[in-house]
């Protein structure tokens, strides 16, 4: 026997609760991953790093923490992308060898292939700690990428993203996506030993 109307509606209703709840607990764990991630102390490290992308925005929080806290070195993730055009100029005027400031390509123009980049500058120099800046949104995926290539400390600071509604969602997505990503497919299987 086929069921009644009213039991259909009593499942659909139902089903539909289940789905706006399901939607409404993703909606908070998004925004306390990728909106509320200002550290509740930071300290001095070796290094303020600024991932590539949005540098309008997180340029000059990088040059300000790193005057803050009387940091020795800026290193500028260059892409010659839209996006990265005043971290990309500041490069591209910079006089090398520089002590202060590096910059430095990776090798895929993605938060992977900065986490492998980093990682190597990391050896290179020797860095025991490291601030990374980046938008908020990216805050958290980054610092576990970064985190998976290095032994390093990783202090993770965000800039923040002037995005409207519909923006925000479109990150939440995405970030979700990359962080369900990072979790299952680790980028540095084995991070350099520590020294």
């Amino acid at each position: 026997m086929p069921p009644s109307v009213p039991a259909m509606n009593t499942a659909y209703r139902k089903a539909l609760a289940f789905v706006a709840g399901g939607l409404m607990l993703w909606l908070i764990f998004s925004v306390q991953l990728f909106t509320n991630t200002d550290p509740l102390t930071v300290h001095r490290t070796d290094a303020v790093i600024m991932l590539g992308g949005a540098a309008s925005e997180r340029l000059p929080a990088a040059q300000r923490f790193q005057q803050d806290l009387g940091i020795p070195v800026l290193v500028l993730s260059r892409t010659d992308t839209f996006g990265n055009r005043a971290a990309d100029g500041v490069c591209a005027s910079a006089e090398f060898p520089n002590q202060s400031l590096v910059c430095f390509r990776p090798p895929d123009l993605d938060t992977r292939g900065e986490a492998r980049a980093i990682s190597r500058l990391v050896e290179l120099n020797d860095w025991k700690s490291v601030t990374v800046i980046t938008s908020s949104y990216h805050v958290t995926r980054a610092g576990r990428l970064i985190s998976q290539c290095t032994t390093a400390e990783v202090q993770m600071v965000a800039s923040h993203p002037d995005l409207d509604l519909g923006q925000w969602l479109r990150r939440f997505v995405i970030e979700t996506g990359g962080l369900i990503d990072a979790s299952l497919r680790p980028e540095c299987a084995d991070p350099p030993a520590a020294m």
